[in-house]
Formats: C-alpha cells, sequence, structure tokens
C-alpha cells in the first residue's frame, strides 16, 4: 500500500514538473518524458493556467498600482501569458490559421504548420485574437482591479483546461513526433470530464464571491463557452489534419482564452 502511495505522489509530481515544464518558462525540470508522465502532466495543465493567470493579474494590477490606465493593464495582462509560454501558444495559433485556411490536404497543410515563417492566415488570425483579448481585458479592468484580475486568472486556468480535454483518449495525433504525439490520446475520458468539472466549479465559485449569483453564473458561462469553442476548434482540426499537434494544442489553448474574456464582458 505504501508502495502504491509513493509512486502514485512521485507521478504527481513528476506530471506537475511535465505540466510548468511543457506549457510555461517557469524553472521545472521535466525528468519524465513518458506516456504516464505526459497523462499526469495534461491533468495538472489548469495549475499551470492558474499559476499563468496569477502572473497575468498581477501584472495588470502593477501597471493600475503605477497610474496607468485600464487600457495598459489589459496589454500587460495579455503580454504575460505569451511571455510565460515563449509565445508557442500563439505561434501556434498562427501555423494552424495557415494550415486551415491553406485549403491543401492535411500532408501539405501540416507541412505548411511546420515552416518557421507565418502567412496572411496567421497574422490575420493573431491580429483579432489579440485585439479581442486586450478589448475584453479593458473592459473588465475598467471595473476596478478585482474583475480584471479575476478575468486574468479564469482565461489562464479555462485555456490549459482545454488542453486536458484536447488530450483525451479519443483524440489522435496528427504525428508520429513532438509534443502532440507525447500528449494526444492520454487522459482518460472520465478524468477530463472530472477535471472540467472541478474548474467549471471554481470558476463559478470565484464568480460567486465577487459578484454573488449573477457572477458565478457568469463565471461557469465563460468556462462552458471557452471550452466550447476550443472544442469545436479541435475537431475541425481533427477532421482536417487526421489529429493534433503541437500547434493545434497553441490554437486551442488560445481560443478558449479569448472566449472565456469576452464572455466575462457580458452585460458589464
Amino acid at each position: 500500500m505504501r508502495a502504491v502511495t509513493l509512486s502514485r505522489t512521485r507521478t504527481t509530481v513528476d506530471g506537475i514538473r511535465f505540466a510548468f515544464g511543457t506549457l510555461t518558462v517557469l524553472p521545472a525540470r521535466v525528468t519524465r518524458w513518458d506516456r504516464e508522465a505526459a497523462r499526469a502532466g495534461m491533468l495538472c495543465a489548469p495549475l499551470a493556467g492558474l499559476v499563468v493567470g496569477v502572473c497575468a493579474a498581477a501584472a495588470g494590477g502593477l501597471v493600475l498600482l503605477l497610474g496607468a490606465g485600464p487600457l495598459l493593464a489589459a496589454v500587460a495582462s495579455a503580454a504575460v501569458p505569451a511571455v510565460l509560454t515563449r509565445g508557442l501558444h500563439l505561434d501556434g495559433l498562427a501555423d494552424t490559421a495557415d494550415g486551415l485556411g491553406s485549403g491543401k490536404p492535411a500532408e501539405d497543410a501540416l507541412r505548411i504548420m511546420k515552416q518557421s515563417d507565418i502567412g496572411p492566415f496567421g497574422v490575420i488570425t493573431l491580429l483579432f485574437v489579440l485585439l479581442a483579448q486586450v478589448a475584453a481585458g479593458h473592459e473588465l479592468y475598467a471595473e476596478g482591479w478585482a474583475v480584471g484580475a479575476a478575468g486574468a486568472v479564469l482565461a489562464g486556468t479555462v485555456a490549459r483546461l482545454a488542453l486536458t480535454l484536447a488530450s483525451r483518449a479519443s483524440v489522435p495525433a496528427a504525428r508520429p513526433e513532438g509534443l502532440g504525439a507525447v500528449v494526444a490520446g492520454t487522459v482518460p475520458a472520465r478524468a477530463a470530464l472530472g477535471a472540467g468539472v472541478l474548474v467549471g466549479t471554481v470558476c463559478a465559485a470565484g464568480g460567486l464571491l465577487g459578484a454573488g449569483p449573477y457572477g458565478a453564473v457568469l463565471g461557469a458561462l465563460a468556462a462552458v463557452a471557452a471550452v466550447g469553442a476550443a472544442e469545436l476548434l479541435l475537431r475541425r482540426c481533427v477532421r482536417r489534419f487526421g489529429g493534433v499537434t503541437g500547434d493545434v494544442f497553441g490554437a486551442v489553448a488560445e481560443t478558449a482564452a479569448t472566449v472565456a474574456l469576452v464572455v466575462l464582458t457580458f452585460g458589464r
């Protein structure tokens, strides 16, 4: 029994290292690169997102504290996740947009996505996604630091929850190599559902504490809408490319974060 407990503890620790080591630039040495560690890591992805969201909220709060307005606070909050992920999620979003927009067969589209340059579809997608994130953040910070901070934390957490759900057992990898191949299909469907329910409950509870019943409904709605939009993109990519890649994971995360922020502005 003790050996089983120790094994589970080690797997959890390895999973946390995997999540932070692959999804952020925060110092976390990845000691295992196998499927078991990948499964634990993707289940811990929302935790990494929570930390990224807290850092984004802190940056926005610091900007406000220094006397700047909500627009610059929103820019800071949008910049921090990009910095903490080395811009990989945004790069993945742009590459996925180029692949989807190319109209070419899956093999050719995947080759386009691997190229280092960004095409017109990628540029346009990046432009509008970042504008949407900053615009939504501006509206939230205009309501006060607490509202903007809550939005940044929720967006960061839900974005990484989308990665957990994209790693579920029914989603194949499009390539035999890369991060997508390592994590694709590692998370059991029941575990993915449990992670979704847990994060959704936390989002609703945070909204309840901050703004009462309306805040709870809005927080839950933002989480559901974000995951739903990410799922639609995921299914499109699986049909188009034959599975997921690291770029698709980045696109899914950025889509979820953007939709969450936009939904949080409803009714304000």
